[in-house]
C-alpha cells in the first residue's frame, strides 16, 4: 500500500508520525512509504535518515495522494480538503471531537483515533496515551526544577544545609507516576493525591507519600473506582474535602504539578486561587491540563506567569517538548496498529468485530462512527 507521513502542521507540533525504525519495517513489508521533506527535522531525523531505509521524500502535495496517512494530530481544513475520499488517516485524532469527526466524515475519510484504544492488554503496544503521558510526566519535573529558584535534593554544604523541595503531584496515572520516579531521583520530598485508591500502592512503592482523602458513602467508593483506568468525576462534597487537605499541603509545597484529566470533559480544578494565594512566594505550579481548562484557573496556556508571587506554567503538550523520544515511541504505536488493520498480503482489512479496530474508528464511507460519550 502507499503509506505516506506528511510534517505536521499544528503550532508547537515537533513529533513526526513515523521513524526510520518503523519505515524500514514497513518497506520490508512491501509497502511504498513516502515522507513528506523536512517532516522528521523537528525530531531530529533529516530527510536522508529515511531514504537510507526505502523510502521516498515527497512534497506536501504529493504525501496526500497516498492510501494510508499517518498523522499526530487530525489534519486541519487545509489539508482535509487535499485528500482523497476513502483515504486512511491514523494518528491522534481527538475523539471527543465531535466537529472535527464531522469534518472528516463529510470528506469521505477512513480516520482512526489512536487515543480511543481500549485499556487492554492486548491495545498495550499501541496505547499512544501512555507512551506520551510518560515523557510529559519526566518533562513536566524538569520544566518546573528549572523555573524553582532553589535546589531540588538536600544538600550539606560548607556554607550550611540546603533543604530539600518539597513537591505535590496531583493525579497518579502515567503521567503522575513517571513525575514522582523523576522528582525522586532529582532528590525532593514528594507527596501524590488521586481520587482512585487503588493507585496508593504504586504511589509509596515510587517513595512518595499518598494523600489519603476518605470516602463517606458507598457512591464515593464506586465512582473513585474509574471506569477503563480512567478516573471519573468525584460527587462535590469528596472534591470539596479533597480541595482543604490540598489546600493544606499546598502551603507547604515548592512545587505542584496537576495532571488530572478526565477524557471527553473539562479538567477539574484542584488549585484554587485561595490556594495560590496561601503559597510561598517563588513556588511553582505546572498544569499539564491546561488545554483542557486547567487544573488550576489561573495557567494559560503556553505561557508562564506570576500570579500572588507563584509560577505558573501552563503547558499541555509536553512530549512535544521531548520531539526525538516522542516520535520513535509514537510511531511504535502507529505500527502496532497498523498490523491490525493491514493482512499479511499487504491489503486494507478493516475488521470491525475487532475490539481495538471498533474503538478507534471514528468515521468511515460518509459516516460518523464514534458517538460522543463512547467511552
Amino acid at each position: 500500500m502507499r503509506i505516506a507521513i506528511p510534517a505536521e502542521s499544528r503550532d508547537g507540533e515537533t513529533r513526526v508520525a513515523a521513524t526510520p525504525e518503523t519505515v524500514k519495517k514497513l518497506v520490508a513489508a512491501r509497502h511504498e512509504v513516502m515522507v513528506e521533506s523536512g517532516a522528521g527535522v523537528k525530531s531530529s531525523i533529516p530527510d536522508e535518515a529515511y531514504v537510507a531505509v526505502g523510502a521516498s521524500i515527497g512534497s506536501a502535495e504529493a504525501v496526500y495522494t497516498a492510501e494510508i496517512l499517518l498523522k499526530v494530530r487530525a489534519p486541519n481544513e487545509g489539508e482535509r480538503a487535499r485528500l482523497k475520499p476513502g483515504t486512511v488517516v491514523i494518528g491522534m485524532l481527538n475523539p471527543f471531537d465531535a466537529d472535527n469527526i464531522a469534518a472528516m466524515a463529510a470528506a469521505g475519510l477512513t480516520a482512526f483515533g489512536l487515543e480511543a484504544a481500549p485499556r487492554t492488554t492486548r491495545a498495550q503496544s499501541l496505547d499512544v496515551l501512555s507512551s506520551q503521558a510518560n515523557i510529559a510526566g519526566y518533562k513536566a519535573v524538569l520544566m518546573a526544577a528549572n523555573t524553582y529558584q532553589r535546589f531540588m535534593p538536600m544538600l550539606m554544604t560548607a556554607a550550611g544545609t540546603v533543604k530539600a523541595a518539597r513537591m505535590l503531584i496531583m493525579g497518579a496515572g502515567v503521567a503522575g507516576l513517571q513525575a514522582i520516579a523523576t522528582a525522586k531521583r532529582l532528590g525532593a520530598v514528594i507527596e501524590a493525591s488521586d481520587v482512585r485508591p487503588a493507585v496508593k500502592e504504586q504511589i509509596e512503592s515510587l517513595g512518595a507519600k499518598f494523600l489519603d482523602v476518605p470516602f463517606l458513602t458507598e457512591e464515593e467508593k464506586e465512582i473513585a473506582q474509574g471506569v477503563g483506568g480512567y478516573a471519573r468525576p468525584m460527587p462535590p462534597d469528596w472534591m470539596k474535602r479533597q480541595a482543604e487537605l490540598v489546600h493544606e499541603r499546598a502551603k507547604q509545597a515548592d512545587i505542584i504539578i496537576t495532571t488530572a484529566l478526565i477524557p471527553g470533559r473539562k479538567a477539574p480544578v484542584l488549585i484554587s486561587e485561595e490556594t495560590v494565594k496561601a503559597m510561598k512566594p517563588g513556588s511553582v505550579i505546572l498544569d499539564m491540563a491546561v488545554d483542557q481548562g486547567g487544573n488550576c484557573p489561573l495557567s494559560e496556556p503556553g505561557k508562564t506567569v506570576i500570579k500572588h508571587g507563584v509560577h505558573i506554567i501552563g503547558e499541555g503538550n509536553l512530549a512535544a517538548l521531548v520531539a526525538a523520544d516522542a516520535s520513535a515511541l509514537y510511531a511504535r504505536n502507529v505500527l502496532d496498529f497498523l498490523k491490525l488493520i493491514i493482512d499479511a498480503e499487504g491489503k486494507l482489512v478493516i475488521n470491525k468485530e475487532d475490539d481495538i479496530v471498533a474503538a478507534t474508528l471514528l468515521c468511515s464511507g460518509g459516516e460518523v462512527l464514534r458517538k460522543q460519550g463512547d467511552k
